[in-house]
């Protein structure tokens, strides 16, 4: 099956699809969504290509100059990367704008899953579809991220995740949105099981803040709210990390930290502490040995820089002294490479509005820009277009989002040349 699969990897791109050749890439790039526009994939950490790698599954807006109203669909799209064509399979309301409708793959390529809100009774849900037949199953739970096997699916609250930043979780009306007035003992880390559809609390925010090592310090959590905002499978499925947000009735700063457990929600950790992360940093991602986490961080307050550290919060250091961390960093599995983007605003960012897709080599730090493209829209905040690059299942291609010809466009990159 394993060698079943790379094979599929290596298929030709349709000739469909227009090659992209600004700023002479180092790679080929084709745009997959060369028509319609307004289309994106959901995020760094999963992959849009389906397990076999033929197909990919996006979300197109229905408008992309400001954010969606209760009730609002936009569409769920298969692109057939062999035939060069796009099918519309279904329509959901379950949505923002930065990662949709949190579209992501099972199994196999018969399982597409994505998010949905029930616009009589504004409930969230998930939905397991076929996209070929049309058969569909509605989950009790949402999704946020998916285990690599595809049997289950995490989430923070898609209702609530908004009140901490805009852009991840379901728009609802403002009087349906709960709030966490006090330490929730009934809103934390969900999981559902995608093969019943069944949703369960696994652990609680209250349970998380009592029995984390090492314990917060509630003096410092006086008059705000605690949320959940992200929450992030290991490749193994044995642990998860779940992003703690608390927000001030002051106008205080935002205080997040890093909680890490295992899967059956035991062995709670807080893995990143507010006072780290205040520091300046962003965007996690499990290391491929599911034991270490990597992201963003300005360490010693020499600016931001890759780095890593065990999910208890042990052996933190920088990857590399020298290079500058940006963008959304996921580390291959080599163990050799680390693939981001970049932010319009930060430091290897070009004036002209554009970013570059860098490949870090982790051992000596040379950085290969493999391809630059413009990211700057007309919108700003939650409307921003990242680029998000996601590996394909063999981690030889890549998926990527740009702002091409006034809209948004997904893109497929070939690293086979730099990658193993």
């Amino acid at each position: 099956m394993v060698e079943l699969k790379k094979e599929k990897m290596a298929m030709q791109m349709s000739s469909k699809f227009p090659m992209y050749k600004n700023f002479e890439p180092r790679v080929p790039v084709w745009c997959v969504t060369p028509n319609e526009g307004r289309t994106i994939h959901r995020f760094f950490e999963t992959s849009p290509f389906s397990p076999s790698g033929r197909y990919m599954g996006l979300f197109r807006m229905p408008f992309e100059d400001r954010n969606p109203k209760p009730g609002e669909k936009g569409q769920i799209v298969l692109v057939d990367l062999e035939e060069g064509n796009e099918k519309i399979v279904a329509e959901s309301c379950g949505w923002e704008p930065q990662v949709g409708a949190n579209v992501q793959w099972g199994k196999d390529d018969t399982q597409l899953f994505y998010n949905d809100v029930d616009a009589a009774k504004w409930k969230p849900f998930g939905v397991k579809l076929n996209p070929f037949t049309g058969e569909k199953m509605k989950m009790d739970g949402c999704i946020f991220m998916l285990s690599r096997d595809g049997r289950l699916a995490a989430t923070t609250c898609p209702m609530r995740a908004r009140l901490t930043q805009l852009g991840y979780g379901v728009i609802l009306p403002d009087d349906r949105v709960p709030r966490n007035v006090e330490i929730p003992d009934d809103d934390g880390l969900y999981i559902t099981d995608t093969a019943t559809g069944k949703c369960r609390l696994l652990v609680s925010i209250k349970e998380m803040i009592e029995r984390a090592e090492p314990k917060l310090n509630m003096d410092e959590y006086q008059n705000g709210e605690f949320y959940g905002f992200q929450c992030k499978w290991n490749p193994q499925g044995t642990r998860l990390i779940f992003v703690l947000r608390w927000i001030s009735r002051d106008g205080k700063p935002i205080k997040q930290q890093i909680i890490t457990m295992k899967n059956d929600g035991t062995d709670i950790h807080v893995a990143l502490s507010a006072r780290e992360w205040a520091k300046g940093g962003h965007h996690i991602s499990w290391c491929p040995d599911g034991e270490n986490i990597s992201m963003n961080l300005n360490l010693d307050g020499t600016g931001l820089r890759f780095v890593k550290y065990k999910y208890d919060g042990t052996n933190m250091h920088k990857i590399l002294e020298h290079v500058t961390g940006s963008g959304h960093p996921t580390v291959h599995p080599d163990g050799k490479h680390i693939l981001t983007d970049a932010y319009t605003g930060e430091i290897v960012a070009y004036e002209d509005g554009s970013v570059p897709i860098r490949l870090v080599d982790m051992e000596t730090g040379k950085v290969e820009v493999l391809v630059r493209i413009r990211t700057k829209t007309p919108y700003d905040g939650t409307l921003r277009v990242d680029p998000h690059p996601a590996w394909d299942y063999s981690y030889k291609r890549i998926a990527f989002n740009a702002y091409a010809d006034l809209t948004r466009r997904v893109y497929v990159a070939d690293l086979s040349g730099f990658v193993g």
